[in-house]
């Protein structure tokens, strides 16, 4: 019998922090799973054919110290996690793992309008203050609220997040427009296509959901807030580097718009971080993606992909 070929998954914890099984992968093949991989790269990953990988980066230095690598597969949907042009210049199969969990991702855009919209988090720590307790009437309210029907959503990018997003908003009888990079998928008749200024300048909620490449780094950028209308919401649950993170902390310090962030230029963010002290925005620390279904969806596909490189048939080939 030959020997099964090593696998080593290089930053395990958050895709699973001890609530979900690796057993159908130990089933495949000689398994290592480390909780996180900042240094020693090489060494751990010394004699392995395949490498899973979320957030730590594997470099063409890092590949060409490793002869018999010959598999990477990312935990996620994004890749330039991954030095694709070193990978297919030395043969290596790279997969991804596409639309696990576009619901999940969802519900964390409509967290973040709805916390924005009906500040629960504001009005509940009045409350346990004591507030309403001395209130005179039998409600009380600390800022204005917003209803959701009528209010323009527009979405840059049209992914399966996005879809999923568009769905919930029209539920609640908001408008919907769609600013595309990628033109090829139709829209739904009541959605509307604008150009990328054009939706900026219109809408009341804007949210973010194409990919970090060249082209949109620092997509939302000086200028381009100059566009968005007063008191407007910006989402990003997408990349944190398709925002100018300075130019929007001053922005929201200006009190021009206000905005809500799943995700950061750099994770975990420094301290100086400008939109961690900034005005007007909620940051949560990149767990829209993170729910428990979404995370055992995501490691059932990351395992059917390793499953079928194994046996030459490759799902979700990136290259």
């Amino acid at each position: 019998m030959q020997p099964r070929a090593k696998l080593v998954v290089l930053d395990g914890f958050s895709l699973n922090p001890g609530d979900l099984s690796w057993d159908r992968l130990k089933a495949l093949c000689d398994l290592t799973v480390y909780d996180r991989s900042m240094d020693q790269l090489a060494q751990r990953c010394h004699g392995a054919k395949m490498i899973l990988t979320n957030k730590t980066p594997i470099t063409a230095e890092l590949m060409a110290s490793l002869p018999e690598l010959n598999y990477i597969g990312i935990l996620a949907t994004g890749t330039n996690v991954v030095d694709l042009e070193a990978a297919k210049a030395r043969g290596i199969v790279v997969t991804n793992v596409p639309a696990y969990g576009p619901d999940a991702v969802a519900q964390m855009v409509f967290a973040h309008i709805l916390h924005h919209s009906q500040q629960l988090a504001l009005h509940d720590a009045a409350v346990k203050a004591g507030e309403w307790s001395q209130s005179e009437d039998f409600c009380f309210s600390l800022t204005q609220l917003v209803s959701l029907k009528g209010k323009r959503l527009g979405l840059v990018g049209f992914g399966d997040i996005a879809t999923k997003v568009a769905k919930i908003a029209l539920a609640f009888e908001m408008k919907v427009s769609v600013s595309r990079l990628n033109k090829h998928k139709p829209l739904p008749p009541e959605v509307e296509h604008l150009s990328l200024d054009s939706l900026l300048s219109t809408s009341d909620i804007i949210s973010l959901h194409c990919p970090l490449t060249q082209e949109t780094h620092q997509l939302i950028n000086q200028a381009r807030l100059k566009l968005i209308k007063p008191n407007a919401l910006l989402i990003n649950t997408a990349r944190g580097g398709l925002i100018d993170e300075q130019a929007l902390a001053l922005a929201l310090n200006q009190g021009r718009l206000f905005a809500g962030v799943d995700v950061l230029s750099a994770e975990p963010p420094k301290q100086d971080n400008p939109l961690l002290s900034a005005r007007n925005i909620s940051i949560t620390p990149h767990i829209g993606w993170a729910t428990y279904e979404a995370r055992q969806q995501l490691l059932n596909i990351a395992i059917d992909n390793v499953a079928s490189f194994l046996r030459s048939d490759i799902r979700n080939r990136v290259i």
